[in-house]
C-alpha cells in the first residue's frame, strides 16, 4: 500500500506545488508521511464532521482543497475549534494532504472541473491566470443557462447580475475570483461564474453588460472532489477511495 508521502507526490503530479500561491499553505499538513494508507476520503474542506466520517470509516488520509492548517498555530488545545479538529486527527491517526491554489491553476484542477460541470467547449485558462473561458455549444438566454448552473452545481441559491444578452462565452473560476470579471470582460466573455462576489462586483459587472453569476464557493469548488477520486484512483488502484458524504453546502438561503 502507499505511504501518505507517496500520494503526496502524486498529488503534486498533478498540481506541482510551484503553481501554490506565495501565502498558500499545501501538502501533507497532518500525520506521518510514511504510514501506510488503505483508504483515502476526498473533501472539500477537512471539517469535523469530515474528520468523524474519516475515523468512522477507517480512513488513514483525507485529500482536501483547503488547507486544514493555513495561519499559524500558536497553540493545539481543545479550547477552539481548529485545536479539536487537530487533536481528533492526531488521535485517529489520520493524516491529511490539502492540494489548494496550486489545484485551482492546474490542468485538470478545480477550474477544469468547472468548466467541465458547466459543459464549456473548448476552455483554456485565461491569460495565464487559474480562470478558464470556453464556449457553450450554443448560445443561451440567461434563464436557460441559470438553469444549467443549477442543473451542474448545486447550489442552494444563486446572485446574478443579468448582462443583457444571450450567453455563450463564459468565464469560469472557483471560488473567490471576483477581481476577474474586468478581464471576463475585456476578453468578450458574455457571463462570468463564480463566488464570493462584492455588492461592487455586481455594479460593475452591470456597468459592463456582463453576467455574473455567484454560484457560491463550495458548489463552484467541489466539482474537483470526484475528479480528485478517478485521478487518485487510477495512480493507486489497490486503494479505497471515496468522496466524502457529510461534507454539504454550508450556506443557506431564505427564499
Amino acid at each position: 500500500m502507499p505511504t501518505a508521502r507517496e500520494i503526496e507526490s502524486a498529488l503534486y503530479a498533478l498540481a506541482p506545488k510551484a503553481l501554490a500561491a506565495e501565502w498558500d499553505n499545501v501538502g501533507l499538513l497532518v500525520g506521518d508521511g510514511d504510514r501506510e494508507v488503505r483508504r483515502v476520503l476526498v473533501a472539500l474542506d477537512v471539517t469535523e464532521a469530515v474528520a468523524e466520517e474519516a475515523g468512522r470509516i477507517g480512513t488513514g488520509l483525507i485529500v482536501a482543497h483547503h488547507p486544514v492548517i493555513f495561519h499559524p498555530a500558536k497553540s493545539v488545545t481543545d479550547r477552539d475549534p481548529a485545536g479539536r479538529l487537530l487533536l481528533r486527527l492526531i488521535r485517529s491517526e489520520t493524516a491529511a494532504v490539502c492540494m489548494h491554489t496550486n489545484l485551482d491553476a492546474a490542468r485538470g484542477g478545480v477550474n477544469d472541473a468547472l468548466a467541465a460541470a458547466l459543459g464549456l467547449e473548448h476552455a483554456a485558462p485565461a491569460d495565464g491566470g487559474i480562470e478558464r473561458v470556453g464556449t457553450l455549444p450554443e448560445a443561451m438566454a440567461l434563464p436557460d443557462f441559470l438553469a444549467r448552473v443549477k442543473a451542474a452545481l448545486h447550489p442552494n441559491g444563486l446572485r446574478y447580475v443579468d448582462g443583457g444578452h444571450p450567453v455563450r462565452k463564459v468565464a469560469v473560476g472557483g471560488g473567490a475570483c471576483g477581481d476577474f470579471l474586468w478581464e471576463a470582460a475585456a476578453l468578450g466573455c458574455d457571463a462570468f461564474v463564480t463566488a464570493d462576489l462584492k455588492y461592487n462586483h455586481f455594479l460593475d459587472a452591470q456597468a459592463l453588460g456582463l453576467t455574473v453569476v455567484d454560484a457560491g464557493h463550495f458548489p463552484t469548488e467541489d466539482v474537483v472532489c470526484p475528479a480528485l477520486v478517478k485521478y487518485l484512483g487510477e495512480r493507486f488502484p489497490g486503494l479505497t477511495i471515496q468522496k466524502s458524504s457529510s461534507h454539504r453546502e454550508a450556506i443557506q438561503y431564505d427564499v
